[in-house]
């Protein structure tokens, strides 16, 4: 198929690699057709690399006791074993992905499990508007439940044809890709429904609650 909380409030841990905006005629030609296009947000710059950013340290990975959960606002808790998701069917998003730090990587070729996908194994009650996105070491992220639900939400384990990396969210990676890039989730462990807007971890530290690269929505007023 192609289709194109925890809250830490002490001060945030970066880990940033890579020289981001390269110097280059290659890179400037594309940034002046993906301006062109409407496809580059205000503020942005692009980058041909893929940047690593991320808050703390890269957690382990033991496919042995690795579950996803789908808890909160549902009839019945999902859990789903490393060996369940891996095996379940999978479809490829191509997307573009936007940064807060003002990064922006187009074409982006995504494959895994499409959200509206997981969420046919469960019954959502009818209460439930939101979603906070767990991941490890307690890193949380809220999305409304229609922007969770829309056809490009992908949880990713392969990227331009190849698995993930640790460092890019390996094992798996809730992509969201109409928003700016920290709504898109290393190391997902749990969706958790609720009925109201919740901060996660940037956003209670002061990034926007939404986060919509073409309004510039990075921060809170």
């Amino acid at each position: 198929m192609f289709i194109k909380s925890r809250i830490f409030r002490a001060r945030p841990r970066y880990t940033l690699r890579v020289e981001l905006f390269e110097v280059s005629n290659e890179r400037r030609e594309r940034e002046r057709e993906m301006r062109a296009a409407g496809r580059l947000p205000p503020g942005q710059s692009l980058t041909l690399k893929w940047p690593v950013l991320h808050a703390g340290s890269v957690p382990r990975f033991d496919p042995r006791t690795w579950e996803l959960r789908v808890f909160g606002l549902v009839e019945e808790l999902l859990r789903i074993s490393w060996e369940e998701f891996s095996n379940l069917s999978q479809s490829e998003v191509f997307a573009d992905m936007h940064c807060v730090t003002r990064w922006s990587r187009f074409d982006n070729h995504w494959g895994g499990l499409l959200a509206t996908e997981l969420m046919k194994r469960v019954k959502l009650r009818p209460e439930a508007r939101h979603v906070m996105v767990h991941a490890e070491q307690g890193y949380t992220a809220n999305l409304p439940l229609s922007d969770f639900l829309h056809p490009t939400t992908i949880f990713a384990l392969r990227h331009d044809g190849e698995p993930l990396t640790v460092e890019h969210g390996y094992p798996l990676r809730l992509v969201v890709p109409h928003l700016y890039a920290w709504k898109s989730v290393k190391w997902v462990r749990g969706i958790e429904l609720l009925d109201r807007e919740l901060p996660g971890f940037w956003e209670a530290n002061g990034y926007h609650i939404y986060g919509d690269p073409f309004k510039e929505q990075r921060y809170s007023s």
